[in-house]
């Protein structure tokens, strides 16, 4: 069973940095593709940014210059570095990979961002 763990939420101020982490149970990259998405309250899970089988990335626009999501050496952890955090990029964070159209979901950890 794939099982996915993120660490590193937590509170920060406005402009301060997080950064996030998913070990996984699997090298990520078995999986289409692996990464970060954030969901709001009242609001849909949305891409924050992912890595591709062979180490392509992509991010959402929110996220271009400021997060850069990366992998381990031995690719069983992502990592996500945020900086210059936002008050808009508060909300939970959740580690999703998919392989062959089954999607697989951490617990997901909240990030809040203080004004």
């Amino acid at each position: 069973q794939v099982q996915l763990v993120e660490s590193g939420g937590g509170l920060v101020q406005a402009g301060g940095s997080l950064r996030l982490s998913c070990e996984v149970s699997e090298r990520t990259n078995t999986f289409h593709h692996i990464g970060w998405y954030r969901q709001a309250p009242g609001q849909q899970r949305d891409l924050v940014a992912r890595i591709g089988i062979f180490g392509g990335t992509s991010y959402g626009e929110s996220a271009e210059d400021r997060f850069t999501i990366s992998r381990d050496s031995a690719e069983n952890t992502i990592y996500l570095q945020m900086n210059s955090l936002r008050p808009e990029d508060t909300g939970v964070y959740y580690c999703g990979a998919e392989r062959f159209g089954i999607a697989y979901w951490g617990q997901g950890t909240p990030v809040t961002v203080s004004s």
